[in-house]
């Protein structure tokens, strides 16, 4: 049985922006679509270690503020020419609550 642990609400993420949640496995970035979907990577650009949680976010992509990589938030994947991958966190929504799986962060962790 999966183990959900709350991190917030749906209001707490500015649509089209990030909220950041710190982790014992690191800093994670929760996103929010134009649609109200919700995204979790981890807050770590792998190309120069930008904050993606303040980058661009258009459709299900973040653009990496430091360098223009674009990641999707879907499957942490670089796009276009660049390659790299960010971990992806799975995240579930009751009504306005936001929360995350405690078991995919803490395989994560080890």
């Amino acid at each position: 049985m999966t183990e959900w642990i709350e991190i917030g609400t749906l209001a707490d993420v500015p649509p089209r922006g990030a909220r950041c949640i710190d982790t014992p496995i690191g800093r994670i970035a929760v996103f929010r679509t134009a649609d109200d979907a919700v995204y979790a990577i981890e807050d770590r650009c792998p190309h120069r270690g930008g904050p993606l949680s303040q980058g661009i976010v258009h459709g299900a992509q973040v653009t990496c503020p430091l360098h223009s990589w674009v990641f999707s938030l879907q499957t942490g994947e670089a796009q276009g020419a660049d390659e790299g991958r960010v971990r992806t966190f799975a995240l579930r929504r009751a009504g306005e609550t936001i929360l995350i799986d405690a078991a995919v962060a803490l395989a994560a962790a080890e």
